[in-house]
Protein backbone atom coordinates (compact mmCIF):
# COMPACT_ATOMS: atom_id res chain seq x y z
CA UNK A 1 0.00 0.00 0.00
CA UNK A 2 1.38 3.38 -1.07
CA UNK A 3 0.64 6.56 0.33
CA UNK A 4 0.96 9.88 -1.34
CA UNK A 5 -0.05 13.08 -0.21
CA UNK A 6 -1.72 15.89 -2.49
CA UNK A 7 0.81 17.41 -4.71
CA UNK A 8 -0.69 20.88 -3.51
CA UNK A 9 0.64 20.92 0.35
CA UNK A 10 4.17 19.87 -0.71
CA UNK A 11 6.09 23.12 -0.86
CA UNK A 12 9.68 23.17 -2.40
CA UNK A 13 11.84 25.71 -1.54
CA UNK A 14 12.24 28.39 -4.77
CA UNK A 15 15.49 29.56 -5.68
CA UNK A 16 15.21 32.76 -4.87
CA UNK A 17 14.49 31.57 -1.15
CA UNK A 18 18.03 29.71 -1.31
CA UNK A 19 19.80 32.66 -2.23
CA UNK A 20 18.22 34.70 -0.02
CA UNK A 21 19.24 32.16 2.74
CA UNK A 22 22.37 31.61 1.70
CA UNK A 23 23.54 35.52 1.52
CA UNK A 24 22.26 36.14 4.89
CA UNK A 25 24.68 33.13 5.99
CA UNK A 26 27.82 34.46 4.25
CA UNK A 27 27.53 37.90 5.29
CA UNK A 28 26.85 36.69 9.36
CA UNK A 29 30.55 34.37 8.41
CA UNK A 30 31.53 38.34 6.84
CA UNK A 31 30.87 40.04 9.91
CA UNK A 32 32.08 37.62 12.51
CA UNK A 33 34.98 36.88 10.75
CA UNK A 34 35.88 41.06 10.03
CA UNK A 35 34.95 41.78 14.09
CA UNK A 36 37.56 38.71 15.20
CA UNK A 37 40.26 40.30 12.38
CA UNK A 38 39.82 43.85 14.06
CA UNK A 39 39.97 42.64 18.06
CA UNK A 40 43.50 40.59 16.76
CA UNK A 41 47.18 41.78 16.05
CA UNK A 42 48.80 44.75 17.67
CA UNK A 43 47.48 47.59 18.73
CA UNK A 44 47.16 50.87 15.94
CA UNK A 45 46.85 54.22 15.81
CA UNK A 46 45.77 57.07 13.34
CA UNK A 47 45.72 61.10 13.80
CA UNK A 48 42.67 61.66 11.26
CA UNK A 49 42.73 65.26 11.70
CA UNK A 50 44.68 68.18 12.94
CA UNK A 51 42.83 71.66 12.99
CA UNK A 52 45.01 74.75 14.06
CA UNK A 53 43.16 77.86 15.08
CA UNK A 54 43.74 81.15 16.51
CA UNK A 55 42.38 82.30 19.37
CA UNK A 56 41.08 86.25 19.95
CA UNK A 57 41.52 88.32 22.87
CA UNK A 58 38.14 86.59 24.37
CA UNK A 59 39.61 82.93 23.57
CA UNK A 60 37.49 82.53 20.81
CA UNK A 61 38.51 80.65 17.67
CA UNK A 62 34.85 81.52 15.84
CA UNK A 63 31.94 83.99 16.37
CA UNK A 64 29.31 81.51 15.82
CA UNK A 65 28.78 77.89 15.06
CA UNK A 66 28.91 78.13 11.69
CA UNK A 67 31.95 76.57 9.54
CA UNK A 68 32.08 79.62 7.18
CA UNK A 69 32.06 82.27 9.91
CA UNK A 70 34.74 80.33 11.80
CA UNK A 71 36.28 79.94 8.18
CA UNK A 72 36.17 84.14 7.93
CA UNK A 73 37.15 84.61 10.98
CA UNK A 74 40.13 82.91 11.53
CA UNK A 75 41.17 84.91 8.09
CA UNK A 76 40.81 87.93 10.03
CA UNK A 77 42.51 86.96 13.20
CA UNK A 78 45.11 85.37 10.52
CA UNK A 79 45.66 89.04 8.92
CA UNK A 80 44.99 91.18 12.50
CA UNK A 81 47.77 89.61 14.59
CA UNK A 82 47.28 92.23 17.24
CA UNK A 83 43.62 90.46 17.89
CA UNK A 84 45.40 86.99 18.07
CA UNK A 85 45.88 85.77 22.10
CA UNK A 86 47.13 82.30 21.40
CA UNK A 87 46.74 78.92 19.47
CA UNK A 88 44.88 75.78 19.60
CA UNK A 89 44.93 72.68 18.07
CA UNK A 90 42.01 70.26 17.75
CA UNK A 91 43.26 67.05 16.55
CA UNK A 92 41.20 63.86 16.12
CA UNK A 93 42.62 60.70 16.70
CA UNK A 94 42.01 56.84 16.63
CA UNK A 95 43.07 53.65 18.41
CA UNK A 96 42.52 50.11 17.78
CA UNK A 97 43.51 47.31 20.21
CA UNK A 98 44.83 47.28 23.41
CA UNK A 99 47.96 49.48 24.41
CA UNK A 100 50.57 48.28 27.35
CA UNK A 101 52.06 51.88 28.31
CA UNK A 102 50.28 54.87 28.62
CA UNK A 103 49.70 57.13 25.17
CA UNK A 104 50.64 61.05 25.20
CA UNK A 105 49.02 63.66 22.27
CA UNK A 106 52.26 66.05 21.60
CA UNK A 107 52.50 69.04 19.07
CA UNK A 108 55.80 70.26 18.28
CA UNK A 109 56.08 73.78 16.71
CA UNK A 110 58.69 75.72 14.89
CA UNK A 111 58.75 79.40 14.48
CA UNK A 112 60.89 82.49 13.88
CA UNK A 113 60.19 85.18 16.81
CA UNK A 114 63.38 87.65 16.07
CA UNK A 115 65.49 87.84 13.07
CA UNK A 116 66.94 84.60 12.40
CA UNK A 117 66.38 83.11 15.91
CA UNK A 118 64.59 79.71 15.01
CA UNK A 119 62.47 78.63 18.19
CA UNK A 120 61.13 75.18 18.65
CA UNK A 121 58.36 74.43 21.37
CA UNK A 122 56.54 71.09 22.43
CA UNK A 123 53.08 70.65 23.43
CA UNK A 124 51.96 67.74 25.02
CA UNK A 125 49.38 65.94 27.15
CA UNK A 126 48.62 62.29 28.45
CA UNK A 127 45.50 60.74 26.74
CA UNK A 128 43.69 57.37 26.81
CA UNK A 129 42.59 55.22 24.26
CA UNK A 130 39.79 56.20 22.11
CA UNK A 131 37.05 54.43 21.04
CA UNK A 132 35.52 53.28 17.53
CA UNK A 133 34.96 56.97 16.21
CA UNK A 134 38.29 58.06 17.65
CA UNK A 135 38.38 61.52 19.94
CA UNK A 136 38.89 64.90 19.73
CA UNK A 137 41.77 66.48 21.77
CA UNK A 138 42.66 70.42 22.11
CA UNK A 139 46.15 71.66 22.93
CA UNK A 140 46.53 74.94 23.56
CA UNK A 141 49.43 77.94 23.83
CA UNK A 142 48.27 80.98 24.91
CA UNK A 143 49.22 83.96 26.51
CA UNK A 144 52.80 85.12 27.13
CA UNK A 145 54.14 81.78 25.64
CA UNK A 146 52.74 82.60 22.57
CA UNK A 147 53.91 85.85 22.53
CA UNK A 148 57.09 85.29 23.32
CA UNK A 149 57.30 82.39 20.59
CA UNK A 150 56.41 84.52 17.73
CA UNK A 151 54.87 83.40 14.21
CA UNK A 152 54.52 79.69 13.98
CA UNK A 153 55.79 78.33 10.50
CA UNK A 154 55.69 74.64 10.66
CA UNK A 155 53.85 72.30 13.27
CA UNK A 156 53.56 68.41 13.33
CA UNK A 157 51.19 66.54 15.75
CA UNK A 158 52.09 63.13 16.92
CA UNK A 159 50.52 60.09 18.86
CA UNK A 160 53.36 58.11 21.22
CA UNK A 161 53.63 54.94 23.13
CA UNK A 162 56.14 56.01 25.58
CA UNK A 163 59.20 56.63 23.07
CA UNK A 164 57.32 54.55 20.33
CA UNK A 165 55.87 56.86 17.16
CA UNK A 166 52.57 55.36 16.36
CA UNK A 167 51.00 58.34 14.34
CA UNK A 168 52.01 61.82 12.76
CA UNK A 169 50.37 64.71 10.78
CA UNK A 170 52.32 67.37 9.52
CA UNK A 171 52.25 70.71 8.03
CA UNK A 172 53.40 71.23 4.59
CA UNK A 173 56.66 73.53 5.71
CA UNK A 174 57.45 70.75 8.16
Amino acid sequence: MTFALPAKDIELPTAGAYFLSMRRALLVLFFCGFALASSAGAATARIMKVLPHFLDLEGRHSVSPSLYDRDAYQAFLRDHPAQRSGIRFDIHWLTRGQFVAPLKLRVELRGIAEGNTLKQLVIEEPVRPAGWFGHWTSLTLKGEAYKNFGEITAWRATLWENDQLLAEQKSFLW
